[in-house]
């Protein structure tokens, strides 16, 4: 594990590594990398297992894992605790190590630019902001211009290269005057945006620049910090910055304690009476589950609890969306029970996520363990809609040929499958693997018999390979889950695709079991019988390629239920699921 103090230091680390050049602690011979894949997880230091739970999501999603510490100054208020905030570098240092951390940036305010001029409540930002414009262009008082995006707008002196290049914070000028990042005020402005002027602001220009410093392609945030993630992601949206903001679970103590740095700050009588909060936040969840859906009702129930512990100060209890953070008089769909309150001088937040759609069934597995023809199954079963995604990127090979785009053409493949709508209906069919009933139309055009045709089965291997279309395709899949109410399958479905799928399963099968089936599979369609031998040795390559490539690799969700197919016939299997999901 390496430990840079330095931008410069990091960046040349992060370059070599991206170039598949020797890092010395890790490649030795200098051979070229497969992928080039970079995690970020931000932090202020004081790890706990919140934090390491964090460090595990993202080590189990790239390659190289980026840890930074750096307590930040701008996201302070004057009267607030940045002196006094837990700094334990080497203890840090030895949990990332245990945790598989490649490398550590802890640097210090002088080399973030920021230092302590100005307060979190006193800043006056001048850089880049996402609040609504009056409309047209203007100038900002030091001469650069103001550009009105729709109803967005960034001001910047010479940002055209923002992604790759960054202002000398060591010049005279950057130090006493640090370029801000503004998010939308109805974003910042509630929750606890309202005894936290400025707080936002601060964090919003770190966590900018940490992604500019290593630009990662996923950076991961906690839940516990419900409005910061929001706030990150409309960010990332609105700036439209490459790089993928995983939110993870809030990780608890044994008690219900959301694991926090600042829990140190309290007595062992306080932290017992902290727990309230959370078991606040758990009756109107309770409440919620038996079918009210009012804020008022919710909120009075997480009020009735706290008044059972005299030394609880409130601060906030607030329902709200928990993307825009608008609050919420009914929840429709979803919603964030948001809490803050004080024990003595510490303050604590907690919140709990709502939702009333119908439960997502994400399906993964190895190829050949059943799982298409399971979901299948338990979506007619059911009544759910099964989302078929292979008959989604078939339809997209199929627009791609009729629209005359060479299959490898990804820039013209990328703006073409940015602009298209796919729209999955109607029910599988019990029987055959192939045989649907499901209609499919992409940009309002049935395509259902279409693409089954030789030359889109042939193609779509090609088209399904390219990220873009991967992400794309990812999107619409999250539209259908909005509501719930679907079944899906495939590789990383409960890690990446429905992270919050309400029912998680991985469905496998020994390699032998599963070159068993194909050898039948085979000689049921009249085709030459392949060894077995042969069938297993094709199935472990599979596995092994699955497993590791750079795009959607095969991965068993931590919260999946494993279901080992061996001796269980397709009917049982299915059976199974369908218990699960009723109960």
């Amino acid at each position: 594990m390496r430990l840079f103090k330095t931008v410069a230091g990091l960046r040349c680390y992060l370059n070599r590594y991206r170039s598949g050049q020797p890092l010395f602690d890790r490649f030795m011979t200098g051979e070229s990398l497969p992928e080039v894949s970079i995690g970020l997880v931000p932090t202020m230091g004081s790890l706990h297992a919140g934090h390491l739970s964090l460090i595990q999501k993202a080590r189990q999603e790239n390659k190289l894992v980026v840890v930074s510490i750096f307590v930040n100054p701008l996201q302070f208020g004057p009267t607030e605790d940045f002196q006094q905030y837990p700094r334990m570098l080497e203890q840090d240092q030895a949990l990332c190590e245990q945790a598989g951390v490649d490398v550590i940036f802890a640097p210090s305010v002088e080399e973030m630019g920021v230092g302590r001029q100005q307060s979190a409540a006193s800043r006056q930002p001048s850089a880049v902001s996402s609040q609504k414009a009056e409309g047209g262009s203007q100038k900002t008082e030091d001469g650069s211009q103001m550009l009105e995006l729709e109803a967005q707008t960034i001001s910047f002196g010479d940002a055209s290269r923002f992604w790759n290049t960054q202002a000398d914070t060591k010049s005279p000028s950057a130090q006493s005057s640090p370029t801000q990042v503004i998010p939308p005020e109805p974003m910042t402005s509630v929750l606890c945006g309202r005894s936290r002027s400025g707080h936002f602001q601060g964090v919003a220009t770190i966590v900018t620049k940490l992604l500019s410093i290593v630009q990662p392609q996923r950076a991961y945030f906690g839940q516990k910090d419900a409005q910061q993630l929001a706030i990150i992601q409309r960010l990332v949206e609105d700036l439209n910055l490459p790089v993928a903001i995983v939110g993870c679970p809030i990780v608890r103590e044994p008690s219900g304690l959301a694991y926090s740095s600042r829990n140190q700050y309290l007595t062992p009588e306080q932290r017992a009476q902290a727990i309230v909060l959370y078991r606040g936040l758990s009756q109107a969840a309770q409440v919620f589950r038996a079918g009210e859906r009012s804020a008022d009702v919710l909120i009075n129930m997480v009020k009735t609890e706290l008044q059972s512990v005299s030394t609880i100060d409130p601060e906030y209890i607030e329902l709200v969306h928990p993307s825009t953070l608008e609050p919420l008089e009914m929840i429709e769909e979803t919603g964030l029970l948001a809490i803050a309150g004080r024990i003595g001088s510490t303050r604590l937040i907690d919140n709990i996520l709502l939702s009333s759609r119908k439960p997502i069934v994400a399906i993964d597995g190895p190829a050949g363990a059943g799982k298409s023809t399971v979901a299948r199954q338990v979506a007619q079963v059911l009544d759910l809609l099964y989302l078929d995604t292979g008959a989604m990127y078939r339809a997209l090979t199929w627009l791609v040929l009729q629209s005359g785009l060479a299959v490898d053409d990804e820039p013209s493949i990328a703006e073409l499958v940015s602009q298209c709508e796919i729209e999955l209906s109607g029910q599988p069919t019990l029987m055959e693997k192939q045989a649907t009933s499901i209609s499919v139309s992409i940009n309002g055009q049935d395509v259902t018999q279409e693409i089954r045709s030789l030359e889109v089965t042939s193609n779509v291997s090609a088209i399904a390979a390219q990220p873009i279309v991967r992400k794309e395709l990812v999107r619409q899949q999250r539209r259908y889950g909005k509501n719930g109410g679907i079944v899906i399958d495939g590789r990383d479905i409960g890690t990446y695709v429905f992270p919050d799928a309400e029912l998680k399963l991985f469905l496998t099968a020994s390699v032998q079991e599963r070159a068993r089936r194909r050898q039948q599979d085979l000689k049921n369609q009249g085709k030459d019988e392949i060894s077995l031998d042969e069938l297993e040795q094709s199935i472990y390559d599979r596995d092994l390629k699955d497993s590791t490539r750079a795009l959607a690799p095969l991965r068993q969700a931590e919260d999946a239920i494993e279901i080992q197919t061996d001796n269980l016939s397709i009917v049982e299997v299915v059976d199974w699921i369908v218990r699960l999901y009723r109960e």
